[in-house]
């Protein structure tokens, strides 16, 4: 057999330990393990548990004495991710450390401040066809959504995933990681060029009734369904349902929107998910999360812990049959994990398995950024991620 020399390679590692040294320290050999040693690590990624906000600095300087990265990055999360564990509570620390020669890496740090004009973010980067655009951003101070909506207007498509990092719960209690520096506001990522990474978006929901097109709306408000009232479409399609079903649209109701219509058919991947808020019996209107427009192709979901997985392991199989997986990011709901499954650690055994690799490591979002159809959006109860293939 010939010899297989792997363009990319990455480890993971997790440690539990109260002390916030010694967990960096734990977690950054383990991750080396993976890059086979001497390897250089070009880029390297720290996730904090809300305990070890206070010594983020600290956490910084062991991953940097332990992995000398060319580039690091890290954010304070709610719960970590490493290898197959999850942690949703208590003390922990997960690295993520890959060795990426060829790449080309960008880290930048954006701020958001209020003009005339309304919000201006400073300190993004130009894009040139990059292969992936990770982000970790603050929730109290980076406005994700508006930046993701001029975003997709001045991109055609945009590789970019990453997640809301909530970890202290209100605003100054974040630790922004980027190489030597440590913010407390605004939002950190990485451009990476001249890799194949394959971005993914696991909606884990499953679709009821029929597709329909959106033929009235303003705003958020769906006033027609196919031309007739789109409450009484609703309804119609609830009534049609096993009594299984009927309780988990109880238990509530999504509302899918194509973004991309040049396709024959849809998948669950094609829609973007969002909460159906409301309904006036008057109008017959009904109000969702977000804008619609009329020809927009809409369609009811569902979600619980069995579609959730079913998506989950349709959509790895997938990115599995491109090329094989040298590892991932993943950015996974807080409304996941055992707020969704039955067991621990459902997400990342997942991944690992159907991925064939452990080098996985992510944290628990407050909101998830992956693409659908081409464009960024932020996201609920996803489980997003940015697999690393070899050539």
């Amino acid at each position: 057999m010939e010899p297989h020399t792997l363009a990319c390679r990455i480890g993971a590692g997790l440690s539990t330990s109260e002390s916030a040294w010694e967990a960096a320290t734990e977690a950054a050999r383990e991750a080396r393990t993976g890059t086979r040693g001497g390897a250089e690590v070009d880029l390297a990624f720290v996730f904090l548990s809300p305990g070890h906000l206070d010594e983020a600095e600290a956490v910084a300087d062991a991953l940097r004495e332990e992995l000398a990265p060319r580039h690091l990055l890290g954010c304070v999360a709610e719960g970590v991710v490493a290898g197959v564990r999850e942690l949703e509570r208590g003390p922990g620390v997960a690295v993520w450390a890959g060795a990426l020669p060829g790449a080309e890496i960008e880290c930048f740090h954006i701020a958001a401040g209020q003009t005339e004009e309304g919000t201006a973010v400073a300190g993004f980067p130009e894009l040139e066809a990059p292969g992936l655009v990770a982000l970790l951003a603050d929730p109290f101070t980076f406005p994700v959504g508006s930046f993701l909506t001029r975003l997709n207007e001045e991109h055609e498509r945009i590789p970019l995933v990453g997640g809301i990092a909530a970890g202290g719960g209100q605003p100054g209690a974040q630790a922004l990681i980027l190489d030597e520096a440590v913010h407390a506001e605004g939002a950190v990522g990485a451009v990476v060029s001249g890799l194949p990474v394959l971005t993914v978006v696991s909606q884990g929901c499953r679709p009821i009734g029929r597709e329909a097109v959106v033929t009235r709306c303003e705003g958020n408000f769906v006033y027609e369904l196919a031309g007739k009232p789109a409450l009484e479409r609703l309804r119609r399609e609830i009534r049609g349902l096993s009594s299984e079903d009927r309780a988990l649209a109880a238990r509530g109701l999504l509302a899918g929107l194509v973004i991309n219509e040049n396709r024959p058919d849809y998948d669950t991947g094609d829609f973007l998910m969002r909460g159906l808020l409301g309904a006036d019996e008057a109008t017959g209107a009904l109000a969702l999360g977000d804008t619609v427009r009329i020809g927009q192709t809409l369609r009811f979901f569902v979600r619980d812990a069995a579609s959730a997985d079913a998506d989950l392991r349709q959509t790895l199989t997938h990115a599995a049959r491109r090329a094989r997986p040298a590892g991932a990011l993943l950015f996974t709901c807080n409304g996941r994990g055992t707020n969704m499954f039955p067991e621990p650690d459902h997400d990342a055994r997942v991944v690992t398995e159907m991925l064939r690799t452990d080098a996985v490591a992510g944290f628990f979002c407050g909101g998830e950024i992956g693409p659908v159809g081409g464009k960024a959006f932020l996201h609920g109860f996803t489980a997003t991620l940015a697999i690393f293939l070899e050539p």
